[in-house]
């Protein structure tokens, strides 16, 4: 039989107690983690969202209390009156290990089943199980404390923004699909028969009327809504720290993020980032990391070798340079012991995984270094490499030959790759940085036709708009990315504020006219009535929290994620509707799984 909390009120919280306390009676309640029954003595692990508290029975306690002890079992819901005592044998492994609670009164609120796993050891559960019984991994520790960063953080942002002076407008979740990069979720009208809304990517166009409506400082802890493949640092809904602003230059922005990210990082791990944060170019980003968003807390820069290849009789690498191409190198200081040929053999098939043609190397254990191309090579040259590369003995360097972007760009999964099996990425280094000057367009490789790399609605530089209508590929963008430790938390730009640039913008995307304005008529209909310069940025709350909380992926600081098919195992979302509901909507199910309107 199961009792009512009825006269009790909460006094503390399990975690929150400590020896200090000593004396104080409380009231407690929370989940049986563990019981132990000793004979004439019982131990009761209390659990709730702040931690873990023992309890204690003894044979001063009252019998029918006791009795009630010896039932209780894990994951039920009890009520706990009792002192705040210092604990004989203490347990230095969690903060209220000095003290325990001495029972007067005990109430069992809620009897549970067996569950399907326990608790204390959930993480060594598969994720099929975890994820079905979601509501019971939630109760572990871990992902209790990640769950309380994530909302420390969103806490810390809304705190630091209104602060300064933003104002928090919720924009619409029903919105019109218009293309912003990835596929939209879809939502069919009942009312409007054969129309549908779309779920944002982003409040992107939203904010940016809000500017012209004359709120100059916005700020949103947005849903956004992405139908793309998924992994570990991306789920098909995430929360974006979404801000914009009025009057402002790309400076004010950054300013602004780097004033919530010190006060973020002081407040959370306790570390004093140094302001400003370091900047570093799209290109330069490229050609020393093969990546836009670089880890840089290490080093192994990609080594441009092409003047040295250009020069030798070695077609692969020779013929890469005559045709445009270039010839890259990463040098991995002290592996060759870690790279034997075996290693150097499945680096190399990782290597055309990704797109590369091959692999070349040197590898220096012995006295003299070894050379995968080496026969290629005329009297000198690899002495002349070695210098190039300033390779030492105990050193490998690998090289790739191709087209410039993607010899960086796979030189640069390399890096990691190999980082990580070195084991060389310091683990506690807060590595925050911009990427500046962003290209705006970028070549769809199927298609040769150009896309914008951020969003449509971003402002050219200045010096590059002469070149919107005859080199596309040298046009750059008031754009900016805020990158952590390797990883992409915000994407930013100032916006295109003139209705006839926004209008040539859209046609160099490949936009018919008809089409602008169907989709973004009252987009650029708004400029007409004067807008004010703004511009903004979307930092990843979902990966801050990740990041700050070193989990692995964003399902441990989510609390019912999705998995890699976009489905969530609980719940069993997504479902059929039935017949009555589709027939509002007039849509019929095809055999073949796609819906078709009636």
């Amino acid at each position: 039989m199961t009792e009512s909390i009825r006269g009790l009120k909460r006094t503390n919280y399990c975690g929150e107690l400590r020896l200090s306390e000593a004396g104080a009676k409380v009231t407690l309640f929370g989940w049986c983690q563990r019981q132990r029954d000793l004979g004439n003595l019982i131990f009761i692990d209390l659990r709730d969202r702040t931690g873990i508290i023992q309890l204690s029975f003894s044979d001063k306690t009252d019998r029918k209390v006791f009795a009630k002890a010896q039932s209780v079992k894990s994951e039920y819901v009890i009520a706990a009156v009792g002192t705040v005592c210092e604990r004989e044998s203490k347990n230095k492994d969690i903060p209220t290990g000095d003290i325990e609670i001495v029972v007067e009164e005990l109430r069992i609120i809620a009897k549970a089943e067996t569950p399907p796993f326990e608790i204390i050891n959930s993480h060594k559960v598969g994720d099929e199980t975890t994820l079905k019984y979601r509501y019971l991994n939630l109760r572990s520790q871990n992902l209790t404390q990640n769950i309380l960063m994530r909302h420390k953080i969103a806490k810390i942002a809304r705190d630091y923004f209104y602060e300064n002076d933003f104002i928090e407008i919720e924009t619409p979740m029903l919105i019109k699909s218009t293309p912003e990069g990835a596929r939209d979720y879809v939502v069919p009208s009942r009312v409007h028969n054969g129309k549908f809304y779309a779920l944002p990517q982003s409040p992107q166009i939203y904010k940016q009327l809000c500017m012209i409506a004359g709120f100059d400082r916005y700020i949103q802890l947005a849903r956004c809504f992405r139908d793309e493949d998924l992994r570990a640092d991306r789920q098909p809904e995430f929360t974006q720290i979404d801000l914009e602003m009025s009057f402002v230059d790309v400076d004010d922005i950054m300013e602004m993020a780097e004033g919530f990210i010190k006060r973020l990082m002081k407040e959370t791990v306790g570390v004093d980032i140094p302001m400003p944060l370091q900047r570093m170019t799209f290109a330069q980003a490229m050609n020393d990391y093969g990546s836009d968003k670089p880890d840089t807390r290490f080093g192994m820069l990609i080594k441009d070798i092409s003047e040295w290849a250009a020069d030798t009789d070695f077609a692969v690498f020779k013929n890469a340079v005559s045709n445009g191409g270039s010839v890259r190198a990463i040098v991995a200081e002290n592996s060759a012991a870690v790279y034997t040929r075996k290693k150097i053999d499945k680096l190399t098939e990782h290597a055309k995984g990704i797109g590369a043609k091959g692999l070349a190397y040197i590898r220096w254990a012995e006295e003299e270094p070894g050379c995968s191309f080496s026969k290629f090579l005329k009297e000198g040259e690899l002495d002349r490499l070695i210098q190039i590369l300033q390779l030492k003995k105990g050193d490998c360097a690998f090289i790739v030959s191709d087209k410039t972007s993607a010899a960086l760009s796979i030189l640069g999964a390399l890096r990691l790759m190999v980082a990580k099996e070195l084991d060389i990425i310091p683990k506690d280094k807060w590595n925050y940085l911009w990427i500046t000057e962003m290209p705006f367009f970028e070549k769809d490789e199927e298609t040769g036709s150009w896309v914008a790399m951020h969003h449509p609605f971003t402002m050219p530089l200045d010096e590059c708009i002469e070149y919107l209508d005859t080199d596309k590929a040298n046009v750059r963008a008031k754009a900016f990315d805020l990158v952590l430790n390797g990883i992409e938390l915000s994407s930013g730009s100032m916006r295109i504020t003139d209705c006839a640039l926004q209008n040539k913008i859209f046609k160099l995307l490949g936009m018919e006219q008809e089409e602008i304005d169907a989709k973004f008529g009252f987009l650029v209909e708004a400029y007409k009535y004067a807008s004010p310069p703004h511009g903004g940025m979307g930092i990843g709350l979902d990966r801050l929290a990740m990041i700050i909380c070193k989990a692995d992926s964003l399902r441990d600081v989510t609390a019912f994620p999705k998995v890699q098919n976009a489905s969530e195992l609980m719940s069993g979302a997504p479902s059929y509707i039935d017949d009555i509901q589709l027939d509002e909507l007039g849509i019929s199910i095809a055999e073949d799984g796609k819906a078709n309107e009636q």
